[in-house]
């Protein structure tokens, strides 16, 4: 076989400009897919972490709340919260109930501005 035979050959079974352009354009759709799904995953698994650490910062405020063995007083606080190596605020709210011999109170877990948690738990008169 010649080499012009050859050649001819060869063009003859390849691919052409515009199906290489086509087959490029569904590679980087498929990738950028792929990016986004991944992107997705990995803010879903920051934000069940942000949500593990704010409810064990929410779980400690209510426990102490409950352990101090008397009637918290009404109003609101703050305190600060570090958990795996994040600081978290947590804002107490107390509120007085229909009953007296209860008190509803409310931590929210706050991450900068945005509300991470919010846990709400009654307590009653020892």
């Amino acid at each position: 076989m010649t080499r012009a035979r050859l050649g001819k050959r060869f063009w003859q079974h390849g691919f052409t400009l515009v199906e290489v352009l086509v087959a490029l354009g569904i590679v980087a759709i498929a990738l950028t897919a792929g990016l986004q799904a991944t992107a997705a995953l990995t803010r879903n698994a920051q934000r069940q972490s942000d949500l593990l650490l704010a409810h064990v910062c929410a779980e400690n405020e209510l426990v102490k709340v409950r352990l101090a063995m008397q009637m918290p007083d009404v109003g609101d606080t703050s305190v600060s919260c570090e958990q795996g190596g994040q600081v978290y605020n947590v804002a107490l709210a107390v509120r007085p109930t229909p009953n007296p011999n209860f008190r509803r109170v409310d931590a929210q877990v706050l991450n900068g501005e945005a509300t991470v948690l919010r846990l709400s738990t009654v307590v009653g008169r020892y």
